[in-house]
């Protein structure tokens, strides 16, 4: 059993230190929102993520997991400590490393005895550097210290699955302390270890990531040369996917992915390869394609509508991708203010998202349901695909609309099967 703070219960700081918590360690959440550590003393977790609540209430309730508002407390009682603040992305789409910085000095402020520091956060390669040089300067106690990195690769939906049974765990270390440390505390999960340096290991991250997001933006590009050759995209790539040496993960076709990842890492590599003295053109254009997606998902409700003024249109879904509540750069946004701006009618509905959206989405009626959200409506956008609307009774879908016309940016139903009951259907690539 290990001694661990996490510092930070964001999304990757609550699930790691969940996770770490029922692999039997004792685990110290520590966050400067005082609201949110009472909310997680009462077992109310602030974010959804399929099974983390139980996780946390099973953890808690063995003594394994704790929640406190002082890093200097976490550190003093802990042997490993991991970084897992947010980093937002500036103007300029580098990192913001403000709470990095603060933590590693209260960090440093902090140690009474060897303490291995991880950055679980998302950061640009030489952070782990920064990271060191501030704890050696704040060290005053001048006690003996690690520096790794670890970073993470959650899936929002599925982030339990992730962590208790990775592809891989990836350790940028530059002493065989911390890398034994890190093995220790991971070998239940029996995953591979990959051992590398920090700043490989930092990189790593934001290649992984940029990566899956090229994917999503090929498909999306083979989406449009499908529709004007008159292909089905949903058969090119399913024919691509099944070579072994491109795999199907991350060839949907739709209208672009969103989330807190995706957008922010690719623009933060694009930056740090940039300064580094390369210019990432390819990740510009995968930037460009997603972006543009949005664009014409509208341009083809324009274009099935005719005139969208005045028109009442029903959204379904609204969190930038299924089995979440995160609305962090989601799609719905984009697409709702466009038709908002045209003169649209808004009615929305989505199973987990609709509190977090009333806050970023104005002058939108949100529903209890999909078929209240689609009543009177003169089109219904699937936007995110929810297996809820997988499910949905068609023929009571479109006794509910003005006018039966769906347009599919998920590409959920069968074009055939919308077309015998009666819809205008539109979909991405097909």
């Amino acid at each position: 059993m290990k001694k661990v703070c996490i510092i930070g219960t964001g999304y990757v700081g609550l699930v790691t230190g969940a996770c770490l918590a029922d692999m039997k360690n004792r685990v110290i959440c520590v966050d400067n929102d005082a609201e949110k550590v009472k909310m997680l003393r009462r077992g109310k977790v602030p974010i959804y993520e399929p099974g983390l609540d139980e996780i946390i209430r099973r953890n808690a309730a063995a003594g394994r997991l704790t929640f406190t508002t002082s890093i200097a407390a976490g550190v003093r009682a802990s042997e490993i400590v991991f970084i897992a603040v947010s980093t937002p992305p500036k103007a300029d789409g580098t990192a913001d490393l403000t709470a990095v910085a603060l933590v590693a000095r209260e960090v440093a402020e902090s140690m009474d005895g060897y303490r291995l520091i991880v950055d679980k956060s998302t950061v640009p390669v030489k952070t782990g550097e920064k990271v060191e040089e501030t704890i050696r300067r704040y060290n005053r106690k001048n006690v003996d210290f690690d520096v790794a990195s670890n970073p993470e690769f959650l899936r929002e939906g599925s982030a339990i699955g992730d962590t208790m049974a990775p592809d891989r765990i990836v350790i940028g270390v530059s002493s065989k302390r911390a890398a034994k440390i890190l093995k220790e505390i991971y070998a239940p999960l029996k995953a591979p270890i990959i051992v590398t340096d920090i700043k490989s290991a930092e990189i790593i991250k934001h290649a992984s990531n940029s990566f899956l997001a090229m994917k999503i933006s090929f498909a999306n590009a083979l989406a449009q040369i499908c529709e004007l050759a008159g292909a089905n995209v949903m058969q090119v790539v399913e024919g691509m996917g099944l070579d072994r040496r491109i795999g199907k993960a991350f060839l949907n076709a739709g209208i672009g992915y969103g989330g807190s990842c995706f957008p922010k890492d690719v623009a933060a590599f694009i930056k740090i390869s940039g300064e580094l003295g390369y210019d990432f053109e390819l990740l510009k254009i995968v930037e460009q394609i997603n972006v543009a997606q949005r664009v014409r998902f509208v341009k083809k409700i324009e274009e099935t509508l005719w005139i969208v003024k005045n028109k009442t249109i029903g959204v379904l879904g609204l969190a930038f991708k299924p089995n979440t509540d995160d609305m962090r750069s989601a799609p719905s946004i984009d697409i709702i203010a466009a038709l908002q701006r045209e003169g649209a009618s808004i009615r929305a509905y989505d199973p987990q998202a609709m509190g977090v959206a009333r806050k970023v989405l104005k002058g939108v009626a949100f529903c209890k349901g999909p078929y209240e959200a689609a009543r009177g409506c003169d089109a219904v956008l699937v936007v995110t695909e929810w297996d809820e609307f997988r499910r949905l009774n068609l023929d009571r879908l479109r006794s509910v609309m003005s006018h039966p016309i769906v347009i599919d940016g998920r590409n959920i139903y069968d074009p055939a099967v919308m077309e015998e009951k009666g819809f205008i259907y539109k979909s991405v690539g097909r």
